[in-house]
């Protein structure tokens, strides 16, 4: 009897959760990506969306090490996508002339230690992706909010039109088909 009231709160939880998700994963759709300014590791200062206006952008942010760790697995399936194709390919590529930065929100507090920590990565992020990486330091409570950046241990992904709005976004580990729904998202003129 006990388990049969226990099965059915959690199956009528558990139907909640199927009929809401979909709205909380379209909850970006049509929002303006809140502004975001930082370093590139490569000295370059960029303020997205402001310095991305007039072409397709994707952004990937990512606010602590697991999720940093995650979005490491993202930087050459995207690169070699979106950014250096390979040129030796039996199929024709298609060609993307977007912008693409994986963001690293980090709190002020390590601003203290910024220089460490902005070596530290340039040592170990590969070269080719260094205009590609962006270091913020300061307040990430409202981008968390405004992006419903929810488990600090994933990466978050962002397509945005060339307007500065969201067209689409994801979250998570790569997948081939995660990458396939983004390039589905990025229209080719």
């Amino acid at each position: 009897m006990y388990f049969l009231i226990f099965f059915q709160m959690n199956y009528s939880k558990l139907i909640l959760i199927l009929l809401f998700l979909p709205l909380f994963v379209q909850a970006q759709k049509g929002k303006t990506f809140p502004n975001v300014s930082g370093e590139t590791l490569n000295d370059k200062n960029i303020s997205v969306p402001a310095s991305t206006k007039g072409k397709y952008t994707l952004i990937g942010v990512a606010y602590s090490k697991k999720s940093d760790e995650l979005l490491k697995g993202w930087y050459s399936p995207l690169y070699n996508t979106f950014i250096s194709p390979p040129t030796s390919s039996l199929f024709p590529q298609d060609d993307y002339d977007i912008n693409m930065y994986f963001i690293a929100l980090m709190k002020g507090i390590y601003k203290v230690a910024d220089k460490g920590i902005t070596n530290k990565m340039k040592k170990g992020i590969d070269r080719k992706f260094h205009d590609n990486v962006l270091v913020y330091q300061g307040k990430i409570r409202e981008y968390k909010k405004e992006l419903n950046l929810g488990q600090k241990d994933l990466p978050y992904f962002f397509v945005l039109d060339k307007n500065g709005n969201i067209v689409y976004h994801t979250s998570g580990a790569y997948s081939d088909k995660k990458k396939f729904n983004i390039q589905s998202a990025i229209e080719i003129e």
